[in-house]
């Protein structure tokens, strides 16, 4: 296991879609999925999917509240924004230090796999919705600045520039 270095924006595999995982028993999707509750195990740190980390495979790992969980080749089933969403602000790891206002669904549900092939549905609201949400865009190869809009989004990308990633 190890704490693995979170790729930033301007990296390339942030913006490929992953790969499914087609051998869920294979050691090194094992070491993968280690590495992603390791690194996802720090203060701040509310999801990883397994690009920030390099890996172009659909994984991700989620800390929230302390409940510490992983699903590999999620789908992201639900996450309807019709009767409830929410717009607060949302960060990213591989875009450090900023935060914007994003809409997201209120709930959200994703069914994948765990390392023994059984199926595994993660659901939840608010915080957990958000990051069900936020680490599919990344599987798909989306950022939240993504889904950012009008003068928010200008925003957005005159701070990235500044940073110099």
């Amino acid at each position: 296991m190890a704490i693995r270095e979170i790729r930033v924006i301007g990296d390339p595999i942030l913006r490929t879609e992953c790969e499914r995982i087609r051998d869920v028993k294979d050691p090194r999707v094992r070491s993968l999925v280690e590495d992603l509750l390791e690194t996802v195990d720090m203060d701040g740190r509310a999801g990883l999917a397994a690009n920030q980390i390099g890996v172009g495979l659909r994984a991700f790992s989620w800390n929230i509240y302390g409940d510490i969980g992983y699903v590999l080749n999620p789908v992201l089933e639900e996450a309807s924004m019709e009767e409830h969403y929410q717009d607060g602000d949302e960060g990213c790891l591989s875009v450090p230090g900023l935060h914007f206002p994003t809409e997201r669904a209120w709930y959200a549900r994703v069914r994948g796999v765990d390392l023994d092939g059984k199926e595994v549905v993660v659901e939840g609201e608010e915080l957990m919705a958000r990051c069900l949400q936020h680490e599919c865009d990344h599987l798909d190869g989306k950022l939240y600045i993504d889904r950012l809009k009008g003068n928010e989004r200008r925003k957005a990308m005159k701070a990235i520039r500044s940073m110099g990633w």
